[in-house]
């Protein structure tokens, strides 16, 4: 293969431009002429339909269906498995600058077809422009960055010493049939990069989308396909939990799961993922990221303005539906009311909307009937747990849409639930600190350790939360979402996940593993 140009993370859209403005509206109108439509399993060569389908619905306007897909059963599972074993067969041995060069040309694809992957977000799970061309970007991201580090591993031999008359070789070999189960919050980006690297690294793929937002996943499938990827090594294969993910996991010949969703789902796969069935001939390997409470820690020396932009970007940012969410902002006492001010007053100056009518809506709605009862009940918790700062109520569309108002709680106590427990939702608990030493305290005490943010024109304070502030991904006077590939690797401690960085260099070993070559001359 050519040298590749150097890894450059794909540039957002700038929507003040009306050039750009016009482009994303007319994707959003090519998509809209597109709902509806049936998708089938992809299976090997061949594609399924089944008995039962799950339908994708706009969380906007929850009567409009985004499409509808064939919902996969305990043999579909079996099949998919058995497929992808045998195409794995040949695949493992396919050179890694070939199988570099099909994430390429899907990256060039998606590059291509930017704006329409967006809009499908936009109208499958709710995404405001900035958001869902931001998820696109990650998306493609991915495929550039994925390519060029399986290339990178090629060369692991590079790195060996030598004995005299002795030839040294290291390998990292693929591991076999994968069970890729992504989450619906970042429906393109992190499908697209828990799918492709386990692809990349030699590997065939059972893809289980979420049930709510499989469409995209299936459009990404599509370009892989449409460029020849050999038959068995991705296939798609949508269906509910019990069935088909209990299934995949279960399966002696699935040989790791790559998993990114709730704490629950996610240790019930670890769990299962231990336990050795007859015919099994390995040790599963799980790839897990599973959530997190994350906080924005803001010190008396800080600039309190960037302070409180950043808490209301971290914790309101896709409705609060990201596992990197800022949900508790941890405030020194002497700055906790001037802060606490400017969050409220920020967050009141949010519009609330259907994302796909204009690029300034800054709240979407969040991702379902179910989500939508979980978190008001979270609000009502917490209006026993602290003061109701803004917020708290449902916002009732004529459509029907599942709005909720962006909520803050002021005074909630460290151990308040909706200060300890993954609300998934726009929801805030302000928390008010001693000081210094305290806040980093607080933040510190939860089961999670994702990310976090410290606001603080002091060095030695910024050293001490280098030092002890127990996240995968700590930022420091920023916000705590927006993770960037090859710049932030991204993966939490605790019970966030087995921190297995994505977009990070070491990110293809998990798919991989070592083999140690050596021959006297």
């Amino acid at each position: 293969m050519a040298k590749l140009p150097d890894f450059k993370n794909e540039p957002l859209t700038d929507f003040s431009q009306p050039a750009n403005r016009a482009a994303f509206q007319q994707a959003l109108e090519y998509v809209r002429s597109q709902l509806g439509k049936h998708y089938p399993l992809h299976i090997g060569a061949n594609e399924l339909n089944t008995p039962d389908t799950i339908q994708s619905i706009n969380p906007a306007r929850p009567a409009e269906i985004v499409g509808t897909v064939s919902a996969g059963r305990k043999e579909d599972a079996e099949r998919a498995i058995e497929v992808a074993a045998e195409a794995f067969k040949h695949w493992q041995y396919v050179d890694a600058e070939e199988r570099a060069r099909y994430l390429l040309r899907a990256a060039a694809e998606m590059r291509r077809r930017k704006h329409e992957f967006s809009a499908w977000m936009v109208f499958e799970i709710g995404k405001n422009w900035a958001e869902a061309d931001a998820d696109t970007a990650e998306a493609i991201d991915f495929l550039e960055y994925y390519a060029r580090q399986a290339i990178r591993l090629k060369n692991a031999s590079e790195q060996l010493y030598t004995l005299p008359n002795e030839q040294s070789e290291l390998q990292y070999i693929p591991l076999g049939v994968g069970a890729v189960i992504p989450p619906w919050n970042f429906p393109a980006a992190i499908m697209v990069g828990m799918t492709s690297a386990a692809i990349v690294a030699g590997n065939t793929v059972v893809l289980k989308p979420a049930s709510i937002t499989p469409v995209i996943a299936y459009k990404f499938c599509e370009i892989l396909w449409s460029l020849g990827l050999p038959s068995g090594v991705l296939n798609y294969l949508p269906g509910p939990g019990g069935a088909i993910g209990d299934t995949l996991v279960d399966h002696p010949k699935t040989r790791f799961i790559a998993f990114t969703g709730s704490k629950e789902v996610g240790l019930r796969i670890f769990e299962r993922a231990a336990k050795v069935h007859p015919g099994q001939l390995w040790l599963k390997r799980t790839i897990l990221e599973m959530g997190g409470k994350d906080a924005v820690v803001v010190d008396e020396t800080a600039d309190l303005e960037a302070a409180a932009t950043g808490i209301v970007v971290s914790a309101f940012g896709f409705q609060g539906q990201k596992c990197s969410a800022g949900s508790r902002a941890i405030i020194v006492d002497s700055v906790y009311e001037q802060v606490a001010a400017r969050v409220v007053e920020k967050t009141r100056q949010l519009t609330i909307g259907a994302p796909d009518q204009a690029p300034e809506i800054d709240q979407g709605p969040v991702s379902d009937a179910k989500a939508m009862q979980k978190i008001l009940e979270y609000i009502e918790i917490g209006t026993q747990e602290g003061k109701l700062l803004c917020g708290g109520k449902a916002k009732v569309t004529p459509e029907g849409g599942y709005f909720i108002e962006p909520t803050i709680f002021g005074d909630v106590a460290p151990t308040a639930r909706i200060a300890q427990e993954e609300i998934f939702g726009p929801v805030l608990a302000l928390i008010r600190a001693h000081d210094y030493a305290h806040a980093l305290e607080i933040a510190n005490g939860t089961e999670f350790g994702l990310t976090g943010a410290v606001y603080s024109q002091s060095r030695e304070r910024l050293e001490l939360a280098r030092r002890i502030f127990h996240v995968g991904n700590l930022y420091f006077n920023r916000k705590c979402t927006g993770a960037m590939v090859g710049v932030h690797p991204f993966g939490g401690f605790n019970m966030s996940g087995t921190d297995s960085k994505a977009g990070g260099p070491d990110y293809l070993l998990l798919f991989t593993q070592a083999k140690s070559v050596s021959e006297r001359l």
